[in-house]
């Protein structure tokens, strides 16, 4: 063989084997963010990584040893049909600050045969929502009424 063919097919197998990992990463941590509501009509949604939002339900935060259980809630859109969610984060990062009742969460897993759905990963929504809007509440520091004209 010669050189030149050797270098052709050590570069297309290397490329290739490139383009195969490459291509199985990007399906691997590919995910479906899906409602509630679609979760429950999804068919093979137990096969598949998704990602599913709702507001913590309060008093529904457990902590134990190596797993938090909670249940998140979303309510449908021109409805008021309200539906549930139990959680149960088996992750191995610590839980945002921010992951308390009422937050809104983002859980990143898989639906277990059983209906509960196995978070790896949480994301809890932008701290902001729990900041006071600037300038609410603000009272001047001086009464634009009783002040001298300067002179």
């Amino acid at each position: 063989m010669n050189s030149m063919l050797k270098f052709g097919l050590i570069t297309a197998v290397v490329i290739g084997s490139l383009a195969w990992l490459a291509m199985d990463g990007v399906s691997e941590s590919m995910t479906y963010y899906v409602t509630l509501e679609e979760l429950a009509n999804l068919e093979d949604a137990v096969s598949k990584p998704i990602r599913v939002g709702g507001d913590v339900e309060p008093s529904s935060i457990v902590r134990r040893a190596n797993q938090v259980e909670f249940t998140i809630l979303q309510t449908e859109e021109g409805s008021e049909e309200v539906r549930r969610l139990d959680v149960v984060y088996t992750g191995t990062d610590p839980l945002p600050d921010t992951f308390r009742d009422n937050a809104q969460a983002l859980c990143d897993g898989r639906l277990r045969t059983d209906g509960v759905f196995e978070a790896r990963k949480i994301q809890a929504k932008c701290a902001s929502k729990y900041e006071s809007t600037p300038g609410e509440g603000a009272q001047p520091i001086y009464d634009t009424a009783s002040a001298e004209p300067a002179k």
